[in-house]
């Protein structure tokens, strides 16, 4: 099993986070399972591996200037679903089941991120959206790595100054497109295209490094992202609309979006007909929150069917949630918090071998255009 060793922990810190002399304080994350939501064997890996990190800089304390602790909540539910209110310091030998912590014991995730600054959080349920915006009002850094496993130690050693710049290369030309035209194939047949919207948004950079105050971010990483306008100005409705395919098992599922928002699936089936009923009982689960465009292929990075990696290797697209983006659509827009997602989809051909990605082209500014994608690969020039 790959691992990261006691040298090569305290390196990571040292290279993504860029501590200052203060930056002496690390939580490292992990949620709980529970009888609603119940373990498996890759969940309790995680922990496993959570807690040995933190064993061993503790026991090497003297070979670094890092005071860490291991931090565990209750899930949440949902992926990107806020955090609870309360958190534990627990021993890396004595984690507890989500029921057995003692409330007494407990403390306010607000002082957990404020006397910790820099997080770590190999989490079963993505804490990207909620310490995206909890960063910013503690000043901490935060690296979420939900799904976290073993597979994904060798891209946590690459080069990420290059990745960084590939990112930055990519964010450059998000903030200055005004559209996206994608164009897909299912089983080699062409799909109708899709529009997005890019107007009024900036991008983001995801590449692997966080040495700002109030930032968080996925780590490995490895994309540029941007959420497509949603129409919040007044008198200034969004462009985006088309069709996108999807294929979830074995079925393509084929949304209608109109007005970045999927309002219907097209195509039939059992994988379709689950997802109409989800989308009519969520309709915020249909709101186009992000077009990201990963880099890792080119550095050798194979997928492995867990998205936290997987959406840094290429194009995606994500529904729901997008406020901790920058977008309209957060938590107060679904019904409860357990529906609360924001769900990537990924276009690589060992995940969705019956949708190819065609074609994807940014429309600039100054009314040029850049061929982006062509059959699922960059032709841009790096």
């Amino acid at each position: 099993m790959e691992r990261l060793q006691t040298d090569e922990l305290v390196a990571l810190i040292e290279r993504v986070f860029e501590p200052k002399p203060d930056d002496t304080t690390v939580a490292v994350l992990v949620d709980l399972p529970d009888a609603e939501l119940p373990d498996n064997d890759a969940w309790a890996l995680r922990r496993s591996i959570a807690a040995g990190w933190v064993r061993e800089l503790q026991q090497a304390r003297e070979q670094h200037r890092f005071d860490v602790d291991l931090v565990v909540y209750r899930n949440v539910r949902a992926n990107n679903a806020d955090l609870p209110e309360a958190a534990w310091i627990c021993a890396p030998d004595a984690i507890p089941a989500a029921a057995d912590p003692h409330p007494a014991a407990a403390s306010s995730f607000s002082d957990i991120l404020s006397s910790h600054r820099i997080v770590l959080a190999p989490t079963e349920l993505s804490a990207t959206a909620p310490l995206k915006v909890l960063s910013k009002r503690f000043g901490c850094r935060a690296a979420t790595m939900p799904g976290f496993s073993p597979d994904m130690v060798p891209a946590l050693r690459i080069d990420y100054a290059e990745v960084n710049r590939r990112v930055r290369l990519l964010k450059d030309l998000l903030d200055r497109a005004v559209g996206a035209d994608l164009t897909f194939e299912v089983d080699g047949t062409p799909a109708d295209p899709l529009h997005l919207d890019l107007r009024h948004r900036m991008a983001h950079a995801s590449g692997g490094l966080l040495p700002d105050p109030g930032t968080a971010g996925n780590l490995p990483s490895g994309e540029a992202y941007i959420v497509p306008y949603e129409g919040e100005i007044d008198g200034v409705a969004t462009g985006s609309r088309g069709r996108l395919p999807i294929q979830m098992d074995d079925e393509v599922v084929i949304f209608d979006i109109e007005h970045n928002v999927a309002t219907r699936v097209v195509s039939e089936g059992p994988v379709s007909d689950r997802e109409s009923r989800l989308l009519a009982a969520e309709p915020a689960r249909g709101n186009l929150a992000e077009l990201g465009l990963g880099v890792l292929a080119a550095f050798g990075i194979e997928p492995i069917g867990v998205v936290l990696l997987d959406e840094k290797l290429g194009l995606h697209l994500a529904f729901g949630r997008s406020e901790h983006f920058g977008g309209q659509v957060g938590p107060d827009r679904f019904s409860r918090a357990e529906a609360v997602i924001h769900q990537d989809h990924v276009y690589l051909p060992q995940l969705q071998p019956r949708i190819n990605a065609a074609a994807v082209d940014l429309t600039l500014d100054d009314g040029s255009r850049i061929d982006l994608i062509r059959n699922g690969g960059y032709v841009l020039e790096f």
